[in-house]
């Protein structure tokens, strides 16, 4: 066959796309995966965002054969270039493209997937911007700062047909899918409660000194890109990087920050990623609300779902580790990511019966996504189930804004009977920024 008549791997995958009466699978065998991986049958990716987070997911991209970073993409000069110089490092040449603005990235119809690891109050605009480009996107947890927002990119994702993976990625790991099949087998007896547990507290207060002071944005960062489509602000350096989360214009601490991996634990082990709870009331605490960080700094949330389960959602203190607890009436069961507890301990080493319920065992999240991508099958973390994990911090959080018990509707997910509560489930974007 001369080579002009080959199909590449790009043409292929277009062509699956497009067949959506019957969609074309392409087996991992016909693209070179059964052993080393040519450059021109890897799946292209462009990592957005190439931070703290970032640089983790961009290392894990380039660690995975079967995929091929040529772009980076950051408003921060020197995050960029770090990124850049790592892929280049990787693969041992100057072929990585480098970007400013997210909208060129998208525009390439060379890159398949992108993976998106910004601030939390820009992911539903840069997602839904991927989405309508045609992009799959590997995108970080939470799903967005604001519920409707979520929203917007569970909608964008199916309307554009792409595949999405949120960065959940204990879903990936044997520990926590263990755990989850205990649960689910009934091998606790009927579960009623869970207790969540998630970092708590604030940076370090005593060594904030002078940077929550307004001061001149550094050289080599574009401030007024960075803020987007949230308030604008004067920069300080308490407002970015890695701290930008205790700020509720961008984050929504350390709640929000972790509903994307246990509570998501928690709802995945109780069969709860199709609904979500009916009533949720949350208190919290507030060191100032006059510094730049202005997210509550303890917190404790109940959750009450349709069935009767309750869910307690708390920050971790010296009697209370970080983890997730479920509680059975015939035993209990704590996962966290440092290890596994259980009473009877005879759980731990339970089989899981040949007929009983088995969760998806994943080659690892970001693998896993790549294989999605070239089956164009759903994730083992899909937009869906990402936004109903988010949905009781959501609710939490406002339900400490307001001072009240929140009332769900999980079927139609919208707040019930407080007009005041329900405009917090979403802020307009600042412009040209849209959904």
């Amino acid at each position: 066959m001369q080579a002009g008549r080959q199909l590449s791997r790009r043409r292929i995958l277009k062509q699956a796309l497009m067949g959506a009466a019957a969609p074309m699978v392409v087996r991992a065998s016909a693209l070179g995966l059964g052993g080393a991986v040519p450059p021109s049958s890897r799946i292209t990716i462009a990592c957005i965002g190439t931070g703290w987070m970032g640089m983790n997911n961009v290392n894990s991209f380039l660690d995975e054969p079967s995929a091929q970073v040529v772009a980076v993409c950051d408003v921060d000069r020197q995050h960029l270039e770090e990124a850049k110089a790592a892929v280049d490092t990787k693969y041992g040449n100057h072929d990585c493209a480098a970007y400013h603005n997210f909208e060129d990235v998208l525009a390439r119809p060379d890159i398949d997937a992108v993976m998106l690891a910004l601030p939390d109050h820009w992911h539903g605009a840069a997602s839904v911007a991927a989405a309508r480009a045609g992009k799959d996107i590997y995108g970080e947890k939470p799903l967005a700062r604001f519920f409707a927002e979520g929203r917007a990119i569970v909608e964008a994702v199916e309307r554009y047909g792409r595949v999405w993976q949120t960065g959940s990625w204990q879903r990936s790991e044997p520990r926590f899918r263990q755990a989850c099949e205990i649960v689910r087998n009934g091998l606790l007896g009927k579960v009623r409660r869970a207790e969540v547990v998630l970092p708590a507290g604030l940076p370090d207060f005593d060594n904030l000194g002078h940077l929550d002071q307004p001061a001149p944005p550094p050289p080599h960062l574009d401030y007024e890109r960075w803020l987007g489509p949230a308030p604008r602000a004067p920069y300080c350096p308490a407002r970015v990087h890695k701290t930008w989360r205790w700020n509720l214009d961008y984050g929504g601490g350390m709640l929000l920050d972790w509903v994307g991996h246990h509570v998501d634990t928690a709802h995945w082990g109780l069969g709860l990623d199709h609904t979500g709870p009916v009533e949720v009331e949350g208190t919290g605490e507030f060191v100032s609300p006059n510094r730049v960080w202005d997210a509550p700094s303890a917190f404790r949330v109940r959750a009450k779902y349709p069935d009767g389960v309750e869910m307690l959602i708390v920050n971790e203190d010296e009697k209370t580790p970080r983890g997730v607890k479920f509680i059975g009436e015939e035993g209990w069961l704590w996962v966290d990511r440092g290890g596994m507890e259980a009473s009877p301990k005879s759980l731990l080493a339970t089989r899981i019966p040949p007929n009983g319920v088995r969760l998806e065992i994943s080659p690892g999240h970001y693998r896993q996504f790549l294989e999605c991508v070239r089956t164009r099958r759903r994730t083992i973390s899909p937009p869906d189930v990402a936004l109903r994990s988010a949905t009781p911090g959501y609710l939490g959080l406002i339900s400490i804004l307001v001072g009240r018990k929140i009332r769900w509707d999980p079927a139609k997910q919208e707040i019930l009977g407080d007009p005041e509560a329900a405009r917090l489930l979403a802020r307009p974007l600042r412009g040209p920024w849209h959904l």
